[in-house]
């Protein structure tokens, strides 16, 4: 994990007077599970929003793979290798857990509205039967092979959760945005996502970019950690240096200057 695959550098966001992100500046090293951790209203998600293309901040720039993204569009961003999940399930919830994730494939398909008609006749047909390949081994790596067929929306929370994870996972990222990934789920349903994410750095060699609450996992599975409170960077580095500071302390756990001291 020599050189960075993501680099923020001062980048402001404000809707209206509210300033959501102040200056903040990062690197993600290629390969690293990288943690954003503060308090609810930190800006965690506008930073996410940002990365990904949803916001447009009024300062700063954003270089993703060695390459300015700053200005282009989301969909641009996934052509690029950059997956997204959200903190609110975005679903289809009427279509079966494989169009679900074979939706995230679209963009690397290479037929057209003018061969697609000739489906029997064209490469398109040997496209797609690639592309359910490339899903079925995803299905497989987070054993949803059980519900492959189910309507999305029939599914438990935890196994929806797993199947925006696949959809984004479909897009054959270079790095993942993850925007809470285990936000409601039981113990089990959180160690299970835990070794996911950790399995698809590992393995599939994909960054991962992820907001998350329950910080025996953000100390557990990263590599690096960063902290945003009120829209500005506090400190970033190891997990256990950013979780030993005095002012994380004081600003992520609400302890007092007493406190800290008996905490030693």
């Amino acid at each position: 994990m020599t050189d960075s695959i993501l680099k923020v550098e001062h980048v402001s966001l404000a809707f209206g007077g509210v300033k959501a992100l102040t200056d903040v500046s990062f690197e993600v090293p290629r390969g690293a599970v990288f943690s954003i951790i503060g308090p609810n209203g930190a800006g965690k998600t506008s930073m996410l929003n940002c990365i990904s293309g949803r916001y447009r901040p009024q300062a700063g720039a954003i270089h993703f793979d060695g390459r300015d993204v700053t200005r282009l569009r989301p969909n641009d961003r996934a052509d690029l290798g950059m997956g997204r999940t959200f903190q609110n399930l975005a679903l289809f919830g009427h279509m079966s857990v494989l169009d679900n994730i074979m939706v995230g494939r679209h963009h690397l398909m290479k037929n057209n509205w003018l061969t697609g008609p000739l489906y029997w006749f064209s490469p398109a047909q040997k496209e797609e039967l690639a592309h359910r390949r490339e899903v079925e081994e995803i299905i497989d790596f987070l054993e949803i092979s059980h519900v492959r067929k189910a309507v999305a929306g029939t599914l438990s929370y935890g196994l929806r959760k797993r199947v925006e994870l696949a959809r984004a996972m479909a897009l054959k990222p270079k790095m993942i945005l993850l925007d809470e990934p285990m936000a409601g789920m039981n113990l089990e349903e959180k160690e299970d996502m835990a070794r996911y994410i950790l399995d698809l750095n590992e393995e599939f060699g994909i960054t991962v970019v992820m907001i998350e609450h329950d910080m025996g996992v953000v100390m557990d599975i990263s590599h690096e950690v960063m902290v945003l409170d009120f829209g500005k960077k506090l400190i970033s580095g190891d997990p256990e240096a950013v979780m030993a500071d005095e002012h994380v302390k004081r600003a992520y756990l609400g302890l007092e200057d007493e406190q800290l001291q008996e905490a030693g």
